[in-house]
């Protein structure tokens, strides 16, 4: 096995998210389903910013919201994602690499422009997105760093990225590359619907080639084409070395064998924005993971994370998660 450098090393999608504040109103009024994830081409994303009122801009993407919990636990952590070499890429570069993530895959100077994804808040905390993948489809094998991925001791991929050839191409070669070096890998399912158009190449890696699978309720219900979460958590038993289930304001459920932990929610004062729960809840659970902390302490840690992404607007981390789990006694 070669020497460790990271703990951890994401692949996924390299997205700019673009934050805003909004009413009901407008939703309504640019034909917005409320809560929902709709995929935008480049021209509905150029007039939706125009229309959109201030936001904030900063390196997003599911895997990659995981990245910058992890490395604001403490964690080494390294992430490979495919932007464009314009302004939205330079942003995207610029953010990920401040908070001490490496970043080193090279930008595109031809096809597609950076990806961004519009995140509306409205008052209640819920968030409706407009994502314009953009450039972040278009990774391919060759952006894969191989030495990356051997030098860390997880490799978690993004199940959004799925759909296109040359990025699930990508995606194989580094489960390869892992497997080889005695690493493990991990998968995000990332949502229901993306499980409903890869369900057959889910099934194969969870069956084959990974090792930490993480799902919320619908996801993992919708892999086994199950009506229970209860059925769906006893097929999943079966097949994963660790299955970590989140359940929203239920808390979460680590599978292991014939382990199984309940982890409660997190307490939170009020919830503000639910963008990126998930994301952090998988960012405590692989900190503690490679930290060797038992199972119990990581899904902990991904509870602690994910209430503390609530709290405020946007996917990142607000306060010092290694501060908060020292504070909660989670973490020495």
């Amino acid at each position: 096995m070669t020497n460790t450098k990271y703990d951890v090393a994401g692949i996924g999608n390299a997205i700019v998210d673009i934050i805003a504040r909004c009413d009901d109103a407008f939703l309504s009024n640019q034909g917005m389903e409320k809560g929902f994830m709709q995929l935008i081409e480049a021209g509905r994303a150029e007039k939706l910013y125009q229309t959109m009122g201030p936001a904030t801009e900063q390196s997003g993407g599911s895997v990659a919201n995981s990245i910058a919990g992890i490395a604001s636990f403490g964690g080494k952590c390294a992430f490979i994602g495919r932007v464009a070499d314009d302004q939205l890429g330079k942003v995207f570069a610029h953010d990920i690499q401040s908070i001490g993530v490496a970043y080193d895959t090279p930008p595109s100077d031809v096809g597609l422009p950076t990806a961004r994804c519009f995140v509306l808040v409205t008052p209640d905390g819920e968030r409706t997105m407009n994502t314009f993948l953009g450039a972040s489809t278009e990774l391919k094998p060759a952006d894969v760093d191989k030495q990356v991925i051997a030098q860390s001791q997880v490799t978690y991929l993004e199940g959004y990225l799925f759909d296109k050839p040359e990025a699930k191409a990508a995606f194989n070669e580094a489960a390869v590359t892992a497997r080889e070096a005695g690493r493990k890998v991990a998968l995000s399912l990332s949502d229901a619907f993306c499980v409903d158009r890869h369900r057959e190449d889910f099934l194969a890696l969870v069956r084959g080639g990974v090792d930490i699978l993480f799902a919320n309720e619908n996801e993992i219900t919708s892999l086994y084409q199950l009506n229970t979460f209860e059925d769906a958590a006893g097929a999943v038993r079966a097949e994963a070395e660790i299955a970590v289930l989140t359940r929203s304001e239920q808390g979460s459920v680590v599978i292991s064998g014939n382990e199984t932990i309940e982890v409660p929610a997190a307490p939170v004062d009020k919830v503000v924005d639910v963008t990126g729960a998930g994301d952090l809840y998988a960012a405590g659970f692989l900190h503690g993971l490679t930290a060797g902390r038992d199972l119990d302490t990581c899904g902990r840690l991904g509870a602690l994370a994910a209430s503390e992404i609530i709290s405020h607007i946007g996917a990142r981390p607000e306060k010092n998660l290694k501060s908060l789990a020292q504070g909660a006694g989670l973490l020495g």
